[in-house]
């Protein structure tokens, strides 16, 4: 990948996972460009396929399109950062994350966006003033 396209992704994500919105610079890993839509599915590498992405959320997002809605069973896409509007499918309940729609929910689930530790870290953002929910 060129150096441009990886600067343009990670100035784009303004240092927020596009995923959870964690902030980056309180992360002790580096965030990654995830392919929104994965190699291994013809998913090319271009800027419209990039997304920021904490090292969690790349992680359990993996080469996942899709999941199964936990509300209803049914098989729904995963959120797209670059199709789908953040605010419409989550929103935050204090530091946990929820799915506002089948998108929404599916990928609170698949990506595992509310893991104790994740919850924990958020928690402890928000009491520290760095991390707003309303800014997500």
């Amino acid at each position: 990948m060129d150096a441009a396209t990886e600067r343009l992704v990670r100035k784009r994500a303004a240092g927020r996972c596009e995923y959870c919105r964690l902030p980056q610079n309180w992360s002790r890993v580096p965030f990654e460009l995830d392919h929104i839509i994965p190699r291994k599915h013809r998913g090319r590498t271009v800027a419209g396929n990039l997304a920021l992405a904490c090292y969690y959320c790349n992680v359990y997002k993996g080469p996942n399109l899709s999941g199964l809605d936990p509300a209803t069973g049914k098989l729904t896409r995963l959120f797209h950062p670059r199709r789908h509007q953040w605010h419409y499918h989550f929103r935050f309940d204090g530091s946990t994350l929820t799915g506002r729609t089948a998108i929404g929910r599916t990928t609170v689930y698949v990506l595992q966006m509310n893991h104790p530790q994740m919850v924990a870290l958020r928690d402890i953002l928000i009491a520290g003033g760095v991390f707003l929910p309303t800014w997500a």
